[in-house]
This record gives C-alpha cells, sequence and structure tokens, in this order.
C-alpha cells in the first residue's frame, strides 16, 4: 500500500520532470505520451486500491517523514487514504488522463507544447497533494500550488496583454481566499495542538457549539473555499480564466481545481456540523453564486463564457448542498459534473477547433453536419447538465432538490427555478451553435471538419460516464436504498453527527411527494427544450450584439456591471493608494533623503576645513576644548 500511495503522487512529478528538463528536445509524441501515460499509471494504481476498499474500511496513513516540531506537536508529512480521498483522486486521475489525451491534438502546433504537459503534469500532482495529504498544512501546499499551475495555464498564451491581465487576476482573487485559510488552520492548530485530519476530528466534540471559536475557523475555512472554487464575492475570476487554452478549462476551472473547496469542507465536516450559523451562511452564498451566475450565463455569446458561468452556477449548486449539511450529495454532483462538464469545455473546445479558433456563437450555427462526434457528444452533455431523465446530471441535481425540500419547501422552488434557467442557456447554446445555417465566413466553412481520434475519444468516453455516472447513487425508488450507495461509502469520513444530519435530511420527504417533484421537474425539463428550440430553431431567432440589448438581456449581456463596479471600488483605490504612495516616496521620503545626504556632505566640507593636517591648529584646538570642559566643570559646581 505504501508504495503504491507513493507511486500515485511521484509518477505525474516524474512526468513533470522529464518533461521540464528534456522536453524541449522531445519529440512532441513523446511529451504527450509521457505525460499523459504517468497520470493514467496513477488512475490505474487508484483503481486498484480502491477495489480493496469498502464502506468499513479505515483510513490509512503513510507517514513519509517527520517534517517539524513545535511546541511538542509532532507534525508529519504523510498521506491518507479514505473514501474520499480516493473518490477526488479517481476523479483527478480518471478525468486528467482524458484531458491530457486529448491536449496531444488539440496543442499539436504550439509552440509552448512541451511547456503546457509540464505545467498539466505538476497540477496534477498540487492536486493529488492537496486531496492525499494528511494534514491541513500539506493541503496547503498542494493548495498553493494548484494556485500556482492556474495562474501559468490561465496566462500560457502571454504575448496576449489581456490573457496575462486574466491570470493575474485569478492570482490576486485567490491569495484573498488563500489567507483566510491559512489564518483557519492556524487558529485550529492553536485550539487542538494538531493539524492531522483523524486527531482533529476526535477532539472537534471539544467545541463548543456555535461557539465563537468554531465559527470564526469554518467561517475562515469557508472564505478559503470561496476564493478556489469561485462563490460570490470572489468568483469573478473564473470566467476571466477562460483566456487560457480549452483542456485548462476542462481540466482546472471544471473537473478538478474549482472542486477543491467543496472537498475541503467535506474534509472538515467534523468542524461545519458544529457550526450552524455557517452552514446557514454557506447556504445563502450558494443560492446567491448560483442565481448570479445563472443570470449572467443566459445572454452570454462566447461558448467558454457560457460554460464559464455554467461552471461557477452549478459549484453554487454544490454549496448548497453543503449547506444543507448533505455532504455525500455535493460529492455526488462534484462527480457527475466532472463528467458532463469537463465533456461540454472539451466539446467547445472541438468545436473552436473547427471554426479556426472563432468562440462566438453568433458566427456558428449548422455544426452538427460537420462535426457529428463532437455534436453527438456535445447534445449528451447538454442533456446531463439540463436534467434529461435518468442522466447523471438529472440525478444528482435531483437529490440536491429533495434535501432542499426536506429542509424547506421554498428552498425547493428557488432550486427548480435555478434548474431551469440551466436548461435555458444551455440549450440556447447547443441550437445557436450545431442547428441553423452556418453564419461564419466563407473561410471558416472550408475548413470546418470533425477533430482527430485523439480528440474525440476522450469526448467519447466522457459522454459513457455522462450517460452511466448517475447510477453510482440512484435513489430509492430504482430499487438501491434512499441515496444509499454513496452516503455507506463515504460513512468512514463523516462524524456521526454528520451522518445523522444528513440522513435525516436525504430521508425527510414521503416517496409519494418525491414522486411529484420527479415529475415536476422532467416536464420542466421538457417545458424548456420545447420553447428554446421553438425560439432558436423554429422561429431562428439569432443572438444579438450586446450593444442591442435592452431591460435584462443588457443586464445579463453586462453582468450586473460587477467587473465595472469591482474596477471602481477595489482596483481603482488601489490604484490610486499605489499613486499617493509614489507621490509620499518622491515628495517627502526622498527629498528627507536628499537632505540628510546633503547635511553629511556640507558636514563634511566644514571638517575637512578643520583637519587640514596643521598640528599647531590642532594643539590649539584641544586646548582650547580642555580649557571650556575645565570651565563648565567649575561652574557646575
Amino acid at each position: 500500500m505504501e508504495n503504491l500511495v507513493y507511486a500515485i503522487i511521484l509518477l505525474p512529478l516524474l512526468g513533470f520532470l522529464i518533461n521540464g528538463l528534456f522536453g524541449k528536445n522531445l519529440p512532441k509524441i513523446v511529451v504527450g505520451g509521457l505525460a499523459t501515460a504517468m497520470v493514467f499509471a496513477s488512475f490505474c494504481i487508484a483503481v486498484s486500491i480502491f477495489l480493496g476498499f469498502n464502506s468499513e474500511s479505515q483510513p490509512v496513513i503513510v507517514k513519509a517523514f517527520e517534517w517539524f516540531r513545535v511546541n511538542g506537536v509532532q507534525i508529519n508529512f504523510g498521506f491518507q487514504i479514505d473514501q474520499l480521498s480516493l473518490m477526488m483522486v479517481m476523479i483527478i486521475t480518471g478525468i486528467g488522463s482524458l484531458i491530457h489525451l486529448y491536449s496531444i491534438g488539440y496543442m499539436s502546433h504550439d509552440k509552448g507544447f512541451y511547456k503546457f504537459f509540464t505545467y498539466l503534469n505538476l497540477f496534477i500532482f498540487s492536486m493529488l497533494l492537496l486531496v492525499m495529504g494528511s494534514n491541513y498544512l500539506i493541503l496547503f501546499i498542494g493548495w498553493e500550488g494548484v494556485g500556482l499551475c492556474s495562474y501559468l495555464l490561465i496566462g500560457f498564451w502571454y504575448t496576449n496583454e489581456e490573457y496575462g491581465k486574466a491570470a493575474r487576476k485569478a492570482f490576486i482573487m485567490n491569495r484573498i481566499g488563500d489567507l483566510a485559510l491559512l489564518i483557519g488552520i492556524f487558529m485550529l492548530a492553536s485550539q487542538t495542538n494538531a493539524v492531522d485530519y483523524l486527531t482533529i476530528k476526535e477532539n472537534a466534540g471539544k467545541f463548543e457549539l456555535d461557539g465563537s471559536v468554531i465559527i470564526f475557523i469554518t467561517a475562515s475555512l469557508f472564505i478559503g473555499a470561496t476564493g478556489k472554487s469561485a462563490q460570490v464575492p470572489l468568483y469573478t475570476w473564473l470566467p476571466d480564466a477562460m483566456a487560457g487554452p480549452t483542456p485548462v478549462s476542462a481540466l482546472i476551472h471544471a473537473a478538478t481545481m474549482v472542486t477543491a473547496g467543496i472537498y475541503l469542507v467535506v474534509r472538515s465536516n467534523f468542524l461545519f456540523t458544529l457550526a450552524p450559523s455557517v452552514q446557514d451562511i454557506i447556504l445563502f452564498i450558494g443560492f446567491m453564486t448560483a442565481a448570479l451566475a445563472g443570470f449572467y450565463a443566459l445572454r452570454q455569446n462566447d461558448i467558454k463564457k457560457v460554460l464559464a458561468y455554467s461552471t461557477v452556477s452549478q459549484l453554487g449548486f454544490m454549496f448548497i448542498a453543503l449547506g444543507l449539511g448533505a455532504y455525500t450529495t455535493a460529492m455526488f454532483h462534484v462527480m457527475t459534473h466532472a463528467f458532463f462538464k469537463a465533456l461540454l469545455f472539451l466539446g467547445a473546445g472541438s468545436v473552436i477547433h473547427a471554426m479556426s479558433n472563432e468562440q462566438d456563437m453568433r458566427l456558428m450555427g449548422g455544426l452538427k453536419k460537420y462535426i457529428p462526434v463532437t455534436h453527438a457528444t456535445f447534445l449528451i452533455g447538454t442533456l446531463a447538465i439540463s436534467g434529461f431523465p435518468l442522466l447523471s446530471g438529472m440525478i444528482s441535481k435531483d437529490e440536491i432538490l429533495v434535501a432542499a425540500f426536506s429542509k424547506n419547501p421554498i428552498y425547493w422552488v428557488m432550486l427548480f427555478i435555478l434548474a431551469a434557467v440551466t436548461a435555458t442557456y444551455m440549450f440556447r447554446l447547443y441550437y445557436l451553435t450545431f442547428h441553423g445555417a452556418f453564419r461564419g465566413t466563407e473561410e471558416q466553412k472550408h475548413h470546418l471538419h470533425e477533430s482527430p481520434s485523439n480528440m474525440t475519444l476522450p469526448l467519447i468516453v466522457l459522454a459513457i460516464l455522462s450517460v452511466v455516472g448517475g447510477f453510482i447513487n440512484l435513489p430509492h425508488f430504482i430499487g438501491h436504498g434512499h441515496y444509499a450507495k454513496l452516503m455507506e461509502w463515504l460513512k468512514p469520513v463523516l462524524t456521526e453527527e454528520s451522518y445523522n444530519q444528513m440522513e435525516a435530511t436525504l430521508s425527510g420527504v414521503p416517496f409519494g411527494t418525491e414522486m411529484i417533484l420527479l415529475g415536476a421537474t422532467v416536464l420542466m425539463f421538457f417545458t424548456v427544450w420545447f420553447l428554446v428550440k421553438n425560439t432558436y430553431v423554429n422561429k431562428k431567432k439569432q443572438a444579438l450584439p450586446e450593444e442591442m440589448y435592452t431591460g435584462w438581456e443588457k443586464l445579463s449581456a453586462k453582468k450586473l456591471y460587477v467587473d465595472e463596479l469591482y474596477n471602481a471600488i477595489v482596483v481603482k483605490t488601489v490604484e490610486g493608494l499605489g499613486r499617493g504612495g509614489r507621490m509620499f516616496d518622491k515628495g517627502i521620503l526622498d527629498r528627507f533623503v536628499d537632505f540628510v545626504g546633503d547635511g553629511a556632505e556640507d558636514s563634511g566640507r566644514a571638517m575637512k576645513r578643520i583637519q587640514n593636517g596643521n598640528v599647531e591648529n590642532y594643539i590649539l584646538i584641544m586646548s582650547l576644548a580642555v580649557g571650556i570642559i575645565l570651565i563648565v566643570n567649575f561652574l557646575l559646581q
């Protein structure tokens, strides 16, 4: 077990080192093949460990070495293998290996090919460190590592100044959350004399329920999660992160990195269950994020921007589940979302590849006959996220809806509306892109072709997972016990209080009521599908330029002017402070330093007249000084 755990995490690091040191001189097929093989090998090892695990298996701690001691507390550098970490590792390496394979074709003509795969392998290593670490400090190292990789990959095409700004924006906004996370870890360590999960979990009962200390700790951890998982107010970096190559959007900003915040909260369930007031805040922020991002997506015209706001909205759904105390429900949606959102982003990349790097849906249309594999798989992803019956997205989202109804029927109504919004913007994207007449240039039309097999194969695999992925956690009316599969699997990770809270939430809706709710969501799905198709296919409505939008459409296209507001309040303020600091530096500090320097120079000139080498003058000055000292001494007596 120990060697296998080391292999999982070290293989991507080895790929990073080999490609980083020698990749420039290696053939592209070797660089891409090596990077992909390293991640896939980690996936195979994770699956072999998974097959030996069950819901009764206890966590396995692999201690690498003693890291340091503080006040008699020993901090080890090690890894924890349990049901939660295994689930995350398989998502990271499984989806990661498919995206690596896709990238071989997508980035084949890029001059920075070897650097791209170097960064991807480093990202996988950092993400594995984050989810496999046995304590919060190792999690934080991985947390910072994925932040660095995000910066490098978003700004990968650094010659474009706007892409560089997007990378800086992501880096800076994530630092806000990272500082809060670090404060929370330090506070936790000061209260428990430990940073490892198992020790803190055992001693979590010592905290006062909803006391000020546990509220401060969990709020700090949640702010950290807010930055990494793009929640209100730290969400505006993720749509701008679409500046990076499309495989980056799929890997980092859809399937893995942005789910780190959800992983942090689920891993820390023994703390958040003790802070109901913070759970209420999480629920509120989740609703705010899902609603705002869904509204923005309704009138975006960039295909990747629609998917970006969709990601932010779906992350809001996951945080709603966390706020409801349904930890395994959140993880279930993390898994299904990884399948269909990676599929949608890679499908969008295939569309962009066929369209000669065009991303504006207003210049697409009618692509289904030119790129049939991309079209078919993209349709499956669209159906999954929109809630087609028995596809993975419908099953995991329905579980969140049931949990919401159990807490408060008003929550269900709000989520029902948000689910309808999701289906609306996704079908709009689908029909504008693949149906109707082609609206691009003749040169683009001539270039249209299906992507190579190393790009379409990952699409097919992800499409299959998007169809069958939900069967891992089927609801009780299909015969698996009420969401029992995943809840029982993750039970060892949860405290008894967390498990009981979650079980009460997921079992709180009678069977008949649940059938009515399910019927309502299915009816909503087909209604939205019909209306959107009627609008964009039968009536042939086209997306308008932003300047032609009015009312709510303009507010959606302009994203409620939040970026402009942040720019006016935060960016301009910081820039103003910078200008003020520069004026203070040059107007006061520089002049003071010059004054001191000039004074020293003038005193030196004055001393130079005295220190002229004339011994008689030196004796005269000494005599006068002695005389003055004697006189002063006499007067003082």
